[in-house]
C-alpha cells in the first residue's frame, strides 16, 4: 500500500503532470521518442504535417498524388521503463524540498515519462529491480495501466537491497525482443559489468539512461567518527567519515553510459525532474 506521503506525491503528479508534460515535453518528446522508425509498414496518402522526407516519390509519380512511407514505430512505440529500487536509492540529503531521496526523484522521472507515453498513445511497461527483479508490468496502452505503472514506481517495493544492473538489463532485453524505447532510471552505482549489457541493448533499441544523483555523490561532509548503515547490506559500523569515498563521479558514470550508446542525462535531487527531461528531449530534437 502507498504511504500518505506517496499518495500526496501521486495526487501532485496527477494535477501537474498534464500541464507540465504537455507544455514542456510536447513535440520534443514525440520527436525524440518516435523518430523515423526502423520497420517499413505501408504507403499512404500525404497529409498536411507529414514529414516531407518520407515522401515515396515512385508511388507519388504513379498516382499523381503525394504519398508517404509509414514506419512501424510511427504507428505505435513501446516505452519500457526499468527503474532501480535498490537500497542506495533511499539515500539522499533531501534535495530541493528537504525530503527528496534518489528513489522519490526516480519515481517522478518515471511517472512523468509514463504519463507522456499515455498522452502520446504509446504502450508503456515497467520493470523495477534491485539485486533481483522486483516487479514486471508488461507493456500495454490504457489509462488504467499507465496509472498502475505510476503507482508501482512510487511504491518502489523491494525485497532485495543490493543492485544487479547487469541482470536487470538482461531481463528487460529478454522480455522485450521487439525494438522499443528503453528508459533506464538508476543511480548506476554498481561495480558490475553492466556497460557491456547496456551496449548490446543500445544496438537494438533506443536507450535513454537517466542518472539520478544527490549532493552526497559529489562531496561527503567531514563528521569525524560516525555510525553508518549500508542500505544495500543492512550492516552498521563505525568509521572515520574522512575515509569515505563517494564512488564514481556523476561525470564518470555519464561517460560510461554514453560510451555504451545510451542517450544519457543526469538529474539531481535538487532539480525539477520535468524541466530536466524537457531539456533532454529538446536537445535530442534539435540534434535530430
Amino acid at each position: 500500500m502507498l504511504t500518505a506521503e506517496e499518495l500526496r506525491e501521486l495526487r501532485k503528479l496527477h494535477i501537474t503532470a498534464g500541464r507540465k508534460v504537455d507544455s514542456l515535453f510536447g513535440g520534443d518528446y514525440r520527436s525524440a521518442v518516435r523518430g523515423r522508425g526502423m520497420e517499413f509498414e505501408e504507403v499512404r496518402e500525404y497529409f498536411p504535417g507529414d514529414d516531407v522526407r518520407h515522401i515515396d516519390w515512385n508511388v507519388t509519380a504513379r498516382t499523381d498524388q503525394p504519398h508517404v512511407k509509414v514506419f512501424r514505430e510511427e504507428r505505435q512505440v513501446t516505452v519500457m521503463l526499468a527503474v532501480d529500487v535498490s537500497g542506495s536509492t533511499r539515500v539522499g540529503t533531501g534535495g530541493r524540498d528537504g525530503r527528496t531521496t534518489r528513489r522519490l526523484q526516480m519515481a517522478r522521472v518515471a511517472g512523468g515519462l509514463a504519463y507522456a507515453s499515455m498522452r502520446n498513445r504509446d504502450t508503456v511497461g515497467l520493470v523495477t529491480f534491485s539485486n533481483d527483479i522486483e516487479r514486471v508490468l508488461v507493456p500495454r496502452r490504457s489509462r488504467n495501466h499507465t496509472w498502475a505503472v505510476i503507482q508501482a514506481v512510487y511504491e518502489g517495493e523491494a525485497k532485495g537491497r543490493g543492485t544487479d544492473l547487469t541482470a536487470a538489463l538482461g531481463h528487460v532485453s529478454r522480455i522485450q525482443r521487439r525494438r522499443a524505447v528503453m528508459v533506464i532510471v538508476s543511480d548506476f552505482l554498481d561495480d558490475g559489468p553492466w556497460a557491456r549489457m547496456l551496449g548490446a541493448m543500445s544496438r537494438k533499441h533506443t536507450v535513454h539512461a537517466v542518472l539520478v544523483h544527490d549532493a552526497l555523490d559529489k562531496k561527503l561532509p567531514s563528521l569525524g567518527l560516525i555510525d553508518v548503515l549500508d542500505p544495500e547490506t543492512g550492516r552498521t559500523r563505525t568509521i572515520d567519515a574522512r575515509r569515505l569515498a563517494a564512488g564514481p563521479s556523476v561525470e564518470e558514470r555519464l561517460t560510461a553510459l554514453r560510451r555504451a550508446g545510451a542517450r544519457a542525462l543526469a538529474v539531481s535531487t535538487e532539480d525539477d525532474p520535468f524541466l530536466a527531461l524537457h531539456q533532454h528531449f529538446q536537445r535530442l530534437g534539435r540534434g535530430r
